[in-house]
């Protein structure tokens, strides 16, 4: 059983399982397909980026993070979930994977936009504005039932890759907290920091000396400089009304 299953590939989905794979949950992500972020042209208001960033390559490299972290995928889409049979001994919920195999979680992070028919029969609070359907969540992504959250555009968050990454974060976070997990903040902090106080390194955080800092350093800027080296070949996804000319 997983301990943590996050239903959609995007910004929150992938910034929740960077953090719940830091902490040392076991975390999968059920990617149904393409982010809708995809379809931006160009990613222009997320901190970090001067110029902007292409979207798809942003998704590229947010995928690799949370696969780094510890974090595994698995391509299908969620059709149902449920709570498991009350006579089994573990607490937790069986997800249905169109032509794929069930899987069994602890706890289900919900950052599907715009998809959430399969929360139905777990009555999470839907709440239906037109033709989407938002889940109704408290400030931390906890809905009414006890071990499912939603994070990003789903739990009704602002449309924004970075209210998206952020929420997708606090709602890793949550689950985190409501999860066995020994975690503090999850800190890489300079040799000593802790340590030279006459204090323990608490939980989930890393004292690095100076020389693992700068290859650490080394590795980031050798990474980022492969990756942004040549154009990125991928277009951007049109919204699927436009027709093809």
């Amino acid at each position: 059983m997983r301990d943590v299953c996050i239903v959609g590939g995007g910004t929150a989905g992938l910034a929740a399982s960077i953090f719940t794979a830091r902490a040392g949950l076991d975390t999968l992500v059920v990617d149904g397909g393409e982010s809708i972020l995809a379809r931006n042209a160009s990613l222009e208001n997320y901190p970090g980026f001067p110029d902007g960033v292409d979207a798809r390559r942003y998704l590229q490299l947010t995928r690799e993070q949370a696969r780094k972290a510890g974090a595994e995928f698995e391509l299908g889409r969620v059709t149902r979930a449920e709570p498991i049979d009350e006579d089994d001994l573990e607490e937790g919920f069986v997800l249905e994977i169109e032509g794929g195999e069930p899987i069994e979680t602890r706890r289900i992070i919900a950052a599907s936009w715009s998809d959430s028919e399969y929360l139905v029969p777990l009555d999470v609070g839907r709440i239906q504005r037109g033709s989407k359907h938002f889940v109704d969540t408290d400030d931390a992504g906890r809905t009414a039932v006890d071990g499912v959250y939603a994070a990003g555009r789903l739990a009704d968050e602002p449309h924004q890759a970075i209210v998206a990454a952020g929420h997708g974060a606090k709602v890793g976070l949550a689950v985190i907290h409501d999860s066995d997990a020994n975690f503090y903040h999850d800190w890489v902090v300079p040799a000593g920091y802790f340590t030279g106080r006459g204090r323990e390194v608490p939980p989930g955080c890393e004292e690095i000396d100076d020389e693992e800092r700068r290859a650490r350093d080394e590795q980031a800027r050798t990474r980022l400089l492969e990756a942004f080296a040549e154009p990125l070949d991928e277009v951007p996804t049109m919204h699927p009304s436009v027709e093809d000319d």
